[in-house]
């Protein structure tokens, strides 16, 4: 997965102007279950809107499982064990651009700290998303999806649900 500077200050604008956007539950509601949709509720509203823009990028590219709708509502729902402000989130974009060293050194520190916080969640959000997917009752697809969908996908080229995880990184690089 590759992100341009461009697409990550395109991603920093719309989540600084979130505010102002509707958010579609009722689609969401369509592929969700009321288990799994109390995990969307629980995005803060940014996400929100970008996990809708995930699924249309998925529906676009065709017929989709209802699993990878779901993975495209809920990969990121493990960012919210540490609400990220716009500040912060440009913060960890530009000290992983300048330092690439040190924010893979910082990956791996306490989230406690807020300077290093933007970096924890950035690693480890995709192991906490399958955590609370588990823990509703979310199916294995989903659940291996969103554990997955910052992986390099060419490592997972024999597994099952590759061509599933392939999609949703291209719905999630384009969103």
């Amino acid at each position: 997965m590759s992100v341009s500077a461009a697409q990550r200050l395109r991603q920093g604008v719309a989540d600084l102007f979130a505010f102002a956007r509707p958010v579609d539950r009722a689609l969401a509601a369509e592929y969700l279950p009321p288990e799994l949709l109390a995990l969307f509720d629980r995005l803060q509203r940014g996400e929100q809107l970008h996990s809708l823009s995930v699924l249309r990028a998925v529906l676009a590219q065709g017929a989709a499982p209802r699993e990878l709708a779901a993975a495209a509502l809920l990969h990121d729902v493990g960012k919210t064990h540490y609400a990220l402000r716009t500040w912060q989130k440009t913060y960890a974009v530009l000290v992983r651009a300048l330092f690439p060293a040190l924010a893979r050194r910082w990956q791996s520190g306490d989230a406690r700290r807020f300077w290093l916080r933007p970096f924890v969640v950035t690693e480890q959000h995709p192991a906490w998303s399958a955590e609370l997917l588990a823990q509703a009752g979310a199916p294995e697809t989903v659940i291996w999806l969103a554990a997955h969908h910052a992986d390099d996908a060419r490592q997972w080229a024999e597994h099952p649900y590759c061509n599933l995880l392939r999609r949703l990184q291209a719905a999630d690089d384009a969103s």
